[in-house]
């Protein structure tokens, strides 16, 4: 048996973990659970002819019948998407333009992330909640003077306004943050000539509207707007009430606020956690791996998303970045990452992961290299950025015009250092003898032979690609 493959034995008794699929919503509420009305009144008012529909793996059983059912409504072709190219939070649009979509609805839990290529539209679905064991729970935690965030996973977004109109009048510190939906659902939904940004997000989202003064300020961070809050707001005296299961919208947003104490209803459960990423040492296990980072000399740039607005620029940020800290770089479009996809490079130092806010930060422990993100990799090269607490999970924030820009700065020759990781010394910036790198991308030939690819290090050992 190989290094990285699978017994046939372990294939076999390969079981769905059938704890993590949802029951099958009866026939009578599937028009509710899933929109079925707003979903034909968008395509057809818009004209699309080629629809595909996006399901996460827990509501797929669902799928055929949510199809069927836009079928008879609209009577244009409804495509289903099987399995994404990468998470499910974001929009596949690589897998819909298989299908030639013109289009694409989006179900389930979603990372909001900008997309670039087809008009979307959300539909966030209805995860069962006991709306008053919800706002038992949050008043037996706060007093009325606390200033407290509330914070909701898409899939409760339907029970938003009736929780915060029940607490707004008691609690009146709280502020309630609305869903940012991408401008490619605003723009499709509804003519930029009739309505205004503010009433277009509160029809696609009726039932968490954002306030239509366009005198309020809003701070938008994590898919969330936040009326009347800025960054540094969400300071030690900031507290945040999250309704919704463990998940990695839970973590983005804990390591992104990571100065505000969380308090989690997990309506499955009806209980309450209390959650600090400070005290968990998440953030220690980020500065290590800039450490990481620092003490690499090939870096392996992976590409975690073909949709998310902007993942060219980063990448092309990234290389020249990586460049000009005296280190090589290579780039891979590997799709869903695993640990025997990674390993077929073991010349590569660290990875860096350029993905959606919410699967970029992986837990790499498993993987035989780190897996780091495109803010620490800038950690790591940009002398002209310092970590000052405030983590950044989306890559967007680091080019022109993010909050988070910084011109690049990288000394003009080499640095001695000392590694926090090894102890030993490291140099950081352009040796004068570095030789120039001419090539970044090797071709497969046309009769499948095998690409070399002089690594000029790590003993001189060539990384082949098949």
């Amino acid at each position: 048996m190989s290094a990285f493959s699978t017994a046939d034995e372990i294939v076999i008794q390969r079981k769905i973990d059938a704890a993590k699929l949802q029951s099958s919503t009866a026939s009578s509420d599937i028009e509710d659970v899933y929109e079925i009305p707003r979903c034909a009144k968008w395509i057809t008012s818009n004209g699309f002819e080629r629809v595909a529909l996006q399901f996460p793996d827990k509501i797929m059983r669902d799928a055929a019948r949510v199809a069927e059912s836009l079928e008879r409504e609209t009577n244009k072709k409804i495509a289903i998407l099987g399995d994404t190219s990468y998470g499910s939070c974001c929009v596949d649009e690589v897998a819909a333009e298989h299908f030639s979509a013109d289009s694409i609805i989006h179900f389930g839990q979603a990372c909001l992330s900008p997309t670039k290529r087809l008009p979307v539209l959300y539909v966030f679905g209805h995860q069962e909640i006991d709306v008053t064991d919800c706002i038992e729970k949050f008043r037996s935690l706060y007093s009325a003077e606390d200033n407290v965030v509330l914070i909701y996973d898409t899939e409760y977004a339907y029970v938003a306004e009736s929780i915060s109109s029940q607490l707004i009048p008691t609690f009146k510190n709280l502020t309630v943050s609305q869903l940012d939906l991408p401008s490619s659902d605003l723009q499709s939904l509804c003519s930029e000539n009739t309505t205004s940004i503010q009433e277009r997000r509160t029809d696609i989202n009726s039932t968490a509207p954002v306030s239509t003064d366009s005198q309020t300020p809003v701070f938008s961070k994590c898919g969330r707007l936040f009326p009347n809050l800025s960054d540094q707001e969400f300071n030690e005296s900031r507290k945040i009430f999250y309704i919704g299961e463990e998940s990695l919208t839970l973590s983005n947003l804990m390591i992104t606020f990571n100065k505000c104490t969380f308090c989690c209803y997990n309506p499955a459960l009806k209980e309450i956690v209390k959650e600090n990423v400070r005290s968990s040492k998440a953030l220690m296990k980020r500065f290590h791996m800039v450490e990481r980072a620092k003490d690499a000399s090939i870096v392996g740039i992976v590409v975690g998303t073909l949709g998310v607005v902007n993942y060219l620029n980063i990448i092309n940020r990234l290389k020249d970045m990586i460049k000009k800290a005296g280190k090589k770089s290579y780039t891979f479009v590997v799709g869903k990452l695993n640990v025997p996809k990674l390993a077929n490079f073991m010349e590569i130092d660290v990875f860096v992961l350029v993905a959606c806010p919410e699967n970029s930060l992986l837990d790499s422990s498993e993987f035989y290299k780190p897996v780091v993100t495109p803010f620490e990799m800038e950690l790591a090269c940009n002398s002209n950025l310092e970590w000052d607490g405030n983590y950044v999970t989306n890559f967007a924030d680091l080019l022109p015009g993010g909050s988070s820009y910084r011109e690049l700065v990288v000394p003009d020759e080499e640095v001695a250092d000392v590694s926090l990781v090894t102890g030993k010394m490291r140099n950081i910036g352009v040796s004068k003898n570095q030789p120039e790198t001419t090539s970044s991308v090797v071709l497969r030939s046309q009769a499948l032979g095998v690409s070399t690819i002089k690594a000029d290090s790590a003993g001189s050992t060539d990384v082949k690609l098949w």
